[in-house]
């Protein structure tokens, strides 16, 4: 938001007549809330500045580490307000020029510092700044501490994401697998390739609940979508077929998970890859029944769900037998791996697997339809 311009400097008596009774006329009264002087001033407000007897005609707000704070000024010019609130333990220098109804000017500055947070919220979010992923990769943010449900429709509207081209899509509050809160941005339908994304939180100052205590900081990152690379499984022919923009560019065959352990249904989006990894069944609720290494991991869901190398089975192709996953020969595994970016979306036809996987269970945005996602927003 722009800063208003500094006005003239301020005006000098320099004898009697006009300019005498002028430097003799009261000031602009301006008044910056939180008080000027304060050491411990509350948070949950916005800076708020208010001339009586006149208007401000600039105004100035920095914090202890040298940021611009912006705000707004009324279209009377009387009062001025911060565009969100105050930062916990942060020291804000406020200058103000203001001009009186008759026309006298006068400049101020206040100063005051905020209050300790007993307990700060920090957010981890996926993508990270400057990714290059899929067309199915939604906006994760997941949060360090609880988010109460009566302050997630605030903590939503700070959130704000962009894109070139310009895509619609909406947040929807997610329960992580690992037991944490977390809100997702999902487009209506997958990115346009090539698209450029831009995510904003304008959340410092934003009380999360007393259990999850305040944000300290805004966020701002962005992220880029690569080609159109998919992936689609048939379950029953053992296959998996590589498209990209739409086009079949290559099948491989492997073993799925076979009928007492089922591969999971619908659309996946790739959360991780994994170029070694050792395969532990205690992970997946099967004890220490093996413990084998793989090559060229592709993570699917959290609780497990993985492509993957399985050079130990020797019905690839014929029979699906493993615990869940689809497992391939090791040149297979590397290729469907190096062709599938994080955000990169495999849809799995024709499992006997009836449970639908949680959204929370990896980045599962795309498991329920549009409707179904908006219904998450603490907006709607």
């Amino acid at each position: 938001m722009p800063v208003l311009t500094a006005a003239a400097g301020l005006l000098t008596a320099c004898g009697g007549g006009a300019d005498a009774s002028k430097a003799d006329t009261p000031a602009a009264k301006v008044t910056v809330t939180p008080a000027a002087g304060s050491k411990s001033a509350k948070l949950g407000s916005p800076i708020s500045i208010r001339a009586a007897g006149g208007k401000l005609t600039s105004v100035e707000v920095k914090d202890d580490k040298g940021g611009t704070v912006d705000g707004r000024l009324a279209g009377d010019g009387t009062s001025w307000t911060s565009d969100g609130k105050v930062k916990p333990q942060t020291t804000y220098t406020v200058k103000t020029r203001a001009k009186s109804t008759e026309g006298k000017e006068s400049a101020a500055t206040s100063v005051f510092t905020t209050e300790q947070a007993d307990k700060v919220n920090k957010l981890t979010n996926t993508p990270g700044g400057g990714q290059h992923v899929g067309t199915g990769m939604p906006v994760s943010i997941l949060f360090d501490n609880p988010v109460a449900k009566d302050r997630r429709a605030e903590i939503e509207k700070a959130l704000k994401v962009t894109s070139q081209p310009k895509v619609e899509g909406a947040w929807g509050w997610v329960k992580d697998w690992s037991g944490k809160d977390r809100i997702d941005w999902r487009p209506k339908d997958y990115w346009p390739a090539g698209t450029k994304v831009s995510v904003k939180g304008a959340l410092s100052g934003i009380n999360s609940g007393a259990q999850g205590g305040w944000f300290a900081r805004d966020y701002n990152f962005g992220f880029s979508v690569g080609a159109d690379h998919k992936a689609v499984i048939d379950v029953p022919s053992h296959t998996l077929t590589m498209y990209e923009n739409g086009k079949n560019v290559g099948s491989i065959t492997g073993s799925a998970g076979s009928p007492q352990d089922p591969t999971r249904g619908g659309v996946h989006t790739v959360r991780s890859k994994n170029a070694a990894e050792t395969m532990d069944s205690a992970t997946i609720g099967h004890g220490d029944e093996w413990m084998l290494d793989s090559k060229w991991v592709t993570h699917l869901t959290a609780s497990g769900t993985f492509l993957h190398s399985a050079p130990w089975n020797k019905s690839i192709g014929v029979v699906n037998n493993s615990h869940g996953c689809f497992g391939m020969t090791t040149a297979d595994a590397k290729k469907v791996y190096d062709f599938l970016t994080v955000g990169s979306t495999v849809e799995v036809k024709g499992t006997s697997n009836p449970n639908k996987t949680d959204v929370g269970n990896g980045l599962e945005v795309w498991q329920e339809s549009w409707s179904q996602w908006q219904q998450r927003s603490a907006l709607k």
